[in-house]
């Protein structure tokens, strides 16, 4: 495996360990309710600056992604669009990135 697809799949699984972590010490402390976390997100500009800035992100990526394998017909590539928004961008892009960096099938 080429050593930048290495480096593409350690940040997927760290973008997906690390973010996680935080949400789950948040719903232990909080419950399990997902508007409150929502509602956290939005506790001051700063913190809605961020969720927007991400929001948007995950869209864009998520247009690219829709894009590229509607192109090369890598449907297991949709994977990415899932992990963007059930964990998050860090996830999602690095794991997009690593997917995409795989060699094509050599026609014989």
């Amino acid at each position: 495996m080429a050593p930048l697809r290495l480096i593409w799949l350690a940040l997927a699984i760290w973008g997906a360990i690390h973010p996680m972590s935080y949400f789950l010490q948040w719903f232990n402390e909080n419950s399990y309710d997902l508007m409150a976390m929502v509602d956290a997100w939005h506790v001051n500009a700063a913190t809605s600056g961020l969720v927007w800035d991400l929001t948007i992100a995950a869209v864009a990526l998520t247009i690219w992604i829709l894009v590229e394998t509607i192109s090369t017909k890598r449907w297991l590539n949709l994977i990415a669009i899932l992990a963007t928004f059930g964990i998050g961008v860090s996830c999602g892009l690095p794991l997009y990135l690593y997917l995409r960096s795989k060699p094509a099938k050599q026609s014989v």
